[in-house]
């Protein structure tokens, strides 16, 4: 990392001589958890020992550990950023709802709201001590029964996360589930032109398919947006249990097949073509269940009529395709420095919107 594109500086007088805006500024930052008693007061709040965390293609998580204490922080990518993303007040206030419902979400101790801190708005969480899975098991998970469990556990908690109710109270006020599936088609069709400078035609061809065999919303629920085992935090010891979902910057409320769809178009499967979505490699492996069995268990979980789930994984593809061009771009106006993932979606977009396609054909 060059002198002058630094990730993380000491005071603002330092950021004024960055070729663009770092992502922590330690002392305001310090003294902002200082005056919500997170950190010392006084001496810039105290020392901050800090850690990227996560894929952080979108937004971005650091560790942070200071007076003893281990949290989470969470903010947008430096900008300029796409209109309505990165809504950290917006994600924080989702996870604070939700939890007063009982789901598993990490607990937010802090929300700013105050530019002058970091330069963009962000949120603190309790730091959790449990396993995101990517390319390899937790230990205590792999073994034959772990392998299996483990998958099967994301599926559970996604089916008690549409089981709330979503009728009344605060979560009613979350989004407008009606309409939600033309919304989601016309939305991510009018970003493409704003986000691409290429020319896919089969963006616009899976667009119509997906206006013309719209399925009709069963019903209503809380919806992820982007709900992969990688979004998953499992309990570091003991039988897979999922302790804490994750990632809620698209969260609202719609048609809960759109995430068991996400969920089936990201998971990776020796019987499925591997795309830029599966984050998460090691279900590929021997002895983890197929992407039919996923289905299986949610059906037997909630009772759901799955006849149209090939039309939400084409959603789900297609829609991964849109925000994975964005991330391309801004890859190719060097807003990424030293991105390796930003560079393979070249071909990685096509791959998506192949994949698209094929789940249309069948």
């Amino acid at each position: 990392m060059n002198a002058t594109d630094l990730e993380v500086v000491r005071t603002w007088d330092e950021a004024a001589l960055l070729d663009r805006p770092p992502l922590l500024v330690l002392e305001p930052l310090g003294e902002r958890l200082a005056s919500v008693g997170l950190g010392l007061v006084g001496l810039g709040g105290g020392e901050i020992r800090w850690a990227r965390i996560g894929e952080g293609h979108s937004n971005v998580t650091f560790l942070l550990e200071l007076a003893g204490r281990r949290l989470v922080l969470r903010r947008g990518p430096r900008p300029p950023l796409p209109p309505s993303t990165h809504d950290m007040l917006r994600e924080a206030r989702v996870q604070r709802l939700l939890a007063a419902e009982g789901a598993p979400v990490p607990t937010i101790v802090d929300v700013c709201n105050d530019e002058s801190v970091l330069g963009v708005p962000f949120y603190v969480m309790e730091h959790l001590d449990g396993e995101v899975v990517t390319d390899l098991m937790p230990a205590h998970l792999d073994t034959d029964e772990g392998r299996t469990a483990l998958p099967f556990a994301a599926v559970d908690a996604l089916a008690g996360l549409h089981a709330l109710d979503v009728s009344a109270g605060d979560l009613a006020g979350l989004g407008r589930p009606d309409g939600y599936l033309i919304r989601q088609v016309e939305r991510f069709a009018s970003l493409w032109p704003k986000v691409s400078r290429r020319t896919l035609p089969e963006v616009d061809r899976i667009a119509e398919w997906l206006r013309d065999n719209r399925p009709v919303s069963a019903r209503a629920s809380v919806v992820h947006g982007d709900y992969r085992i990688g979004n998953l935090m499992f309990r570091g010891s003991g039988p897979a249990e999922v302790q804490a979902i994750l990632d809620w910057e698209m969260a609202t409320l719609g048609d809960p097949l759109a995430d068991l769809g996400y969920l089936v178009a990201t998971y990776a499967s020796p019987d499925a073509a591997p795309t830029p979505l599966e984050l998460t490699t090691v279900t590929r492996g021997e002895g983890y269940p197929r992407r039919a069995e996923l289905v299986e268990r949610y059906v037997a979980r909630t009772g759901a009529d799955v006849s149209a789930l090939s039309w939400y994984e084409v959603l789900a593809l297609w829609k991964a395709a849109v925000f994975c061009e964005a991330i391309y771009t801004r890859w190719l106006d060097g807003e990424r420095p030293g991105d390796a993932f930003g560079p393979t979606l070249e071909v990685g977009v096509p791959a998506l919107l192949a994949a698209a396609a094929a789940a249309a054909a069948r």
